[in-house]
């Protein structure tokens, strides 16, 4: 993997948003490589095999079988390893408990899921291009759900 190259991952268990999200990125062109998984066992599977690299931005779907968002964002948060994982919820939800319990629990931003392609381009864009070191300095929840 390049050095400059943002490795992302999404866990969504719906397909067709795993292949909006990828064709967002391939029409961006920017320096990411994107892996998808497509539950929340899958991800943490991926993400505890050690000769995986990890992610620098993973975004975590909410509402997924087997293991939901939320299980995962407390397992991620509890093993040190993955301190340098900027987490972007990703849901449809815009449930103020939702987006409350998933600040509280250490996400870095809120998104909500956009309606259409476009605005899922600009989404993706300025995640990537945050600086997350800045970002997570100074989290509180107005910078924490991204609106556009």
């Amino acid at each position: 993997m390049q050095e400059d190259r943002v490795y992302i991952v999404l866990a969504d268990d719906d397909e067709d948003d795993r292949l909006f999200f990828e064709e967002a990125f391939e029409e961006l062109k920017m320096n990411t490589k994107v892996k998808t998984c497509n539950d929340g066992v899958e991800l943490m599977d991926y993400l505890n095999n050690e000769t995986n690299s990890l992610p620098n931005i993973l975004f975590l779907d909410l509402n997924m079988p087997k293991k939901s968002g939320i299980e995962c964002l407390l397992e991620i948060k509890n093993n040190e390893r993955f301190k340098d994982i900027a987490i972007a919820i990703y849901s449809t939800s815009a449930s103020e408990e939702d987006i409350e319990n998933t600040f509280v629990m250490g996400a870095n931003i809120y998104i909500k899921k956009p309606d259409d392609f476009k605005k899922l381009k600009k989404i993706l864009s300025n995640v990537v291009t945050i600086n997350w070191q800045y970002h997570t300095n100074g989290l509180n929840k107005d910078n924490f759900l991204l609106r556009l």
